[in-house]
C-alpha cells in the first residue's frame, strides 16, 4: 500500500545534527526539494523533554512527520549517567510522541539491538521479547513503549552498530590507530551487523513511502564480529596493522552487551520490496565517501548541534 502524500507537510527532524540527522537531512533535502518543507531541529534551539515547546514547534510548522533522531547513545557513559539517559532515551520520546498525537503528526522513532539479551543464536525478529541488559538498552526500551503507547501514528525502526560520515564511529576510531601504529586488541565474541547510516536514512523513505508503522529492523546485511569488523576496516584502508583477538570478558567496560545481537529485517524487505547492502559493500562505500568532499544540510534548514544513533 502507498502512503497519502507525507512530503505534502511539513517534516521536522529532531537531533538534526548528529550522525544519523545530517544524513536524514540530507536525503530529505532531497526528496522534498520538489516543495516540501523541511525543519531540523536540536540543542540549545529546543528541548525534547519540554512537551510545550515541543508542541509548539510542530504546531509552527505544520509537522505532518516527526523523525526523532536524538539520543543519548554513550553506551557505557549511560551507566554513570542514568538519569540523562532516561530523560533522553525515556522520557524524551514519551513528550514528542504526546505532541506528535496531539497534532495528528506521525513520528519515526529509533531504537537498537540492545533492546535483547543476546542468547538468542538467530536474527532477532521486531516482535521478540526485550531483554535489555545495559542502562542504555533499559532506556531505550522504555523510550520504544512511551511511543507505542502515545496513540498516535508511529515507526519504530531499531538498527545496530551504525557507522557514518557526520560523526565519531568505529570505524573511525579503528583506523585512527592503525595510522598511528597503535596496537588493536578487538573482542570477537559480540556478533551482529553493521549499519551505514546514510542507508539508515534512505530506509525510512522507503518505509513512509508505505505508510509503515509499528516495529521494524534496519540493518546491512549480514553479520561479523567487532573483530572481524575492524579486520575489514583495515584492509579497505590498505594499513599494515596486526589486530588481535579479546573477549568481553577479558576488555571489561561498565555496560554489558548482548553477545549476539543480529537484527531480521524480513519485515523492511517485505514493506519496501527492497534488500539491505551487504555490510561489506556499505563499509566500501563509506570508505571512498570519506576521500572525497562532503554533501552539507542547505543553510535555509533550521539545526544545532545533535548527539549520533546506534
Amino acid at each position: 500500500m502507498t502512503t497519502k502524500n507525507w512530503t505534502s507537510g511539513g517534516v521536522c527532524v529532531l537531533g538534526a545534527k548528529g550522525m544519523l540527522g545530517q544524513e536524514l537531512m540530507l536525503v530529505l533535502q532531497d526528496r522534498l526539494s520538489s516543495g516540501g518543507k523541511l525543519f531540523g531541529f536540536d540543542l540549545p534551539e529546543l528541548d525534547i523533554c519540554d512537551g510545550t515547546a515541543v508542541r509548539r514547534v510542530l504546531e509552527d510548522h505544520q509537522a505532518g512527520v516527526v523523525i526523532n533522531a536524538a539520543a543519548y547513545t554513550d553506551v557505557d557513559g549511560c551507566e554513570t549517567n542514568q538519569a540523562l539517559a532516561q530523560d533522553v532515551n525515556g522520557k524524551a520520546p514519551e513528550v514528542v510522541a504526546e505532541a506528535c498525537a496531539e497534532v495528528g503528526a506521525k513520528m519515526v522513532h529509533f531504537s537498537t539491538d540492545f533492546v535483547f539479551d543476546g542468547r538468542g543464536r538467530r536474527p532477532y525478529l521486531p516482535d521478540d521479547q526485550a531483554n535489555p541488559l545495559s542502562v542504555y538498552g533499559q532506556t531505550k526500551w522504555a523510550g520504544e513503549k512511551a511511543v507505542r503507547s502515545a496513540g498516535g501514528q508511529s515507526l519504530v525502526v531499531r538498527t545496530s552498530w551504525l557507522f557514518g560520515l557526520q560523526g565519531r564511529n568505529f570505524v573511525e576510531a579503528i583506523l585512527a590507530k592503525a595510522e598511528a601504529g597503535q596496537p588493536l586488541s578487538v573482542v570477537d565474541d559480540q556478533i551482529g551487523a553493521p549499519t551505514l547510516a546514510s542507508d539508515l536514512a534512505e530506509a525510512v523513505i522507503r518505509l513512509l513511502d508505505t505508510s509503515a508503522e509499528g516495529t521494524v529492523h534496519f540493518t546491512n546485511s549480514g553479520a561479523c564480529s567487532w573483530y572481524d569488523f575492524a579486520c575489514e576496516i583495515v584492509a579497505n584502508a590498505d594499513l599494515d596493522a596486526a589486530i588481535s583477538r579479546t573477549t568481553s570478558e577479558a576488555f571489561a567496560r561498565p555496560a554489558h552487551r548482548p553477545a549476539y545481537s543480529v537484527l531480521d529485517t524480513s519485515r523492511y524487505t517485505e514493506l519496501t520490496n527492497h534488500t539491505p547492502q551487504p555490510w561489506r559493500d556499505a563499509l566500501r562505500r563509506y570508505m571512498d565517501a570519506r576521500l572525497t568532499p562532503s554533501r552539507t544540510v542547505e543553510s535555509g534548514n533550521e539545526g544545532v548541534t545533535g548527539s549520533s544513533e546506534r
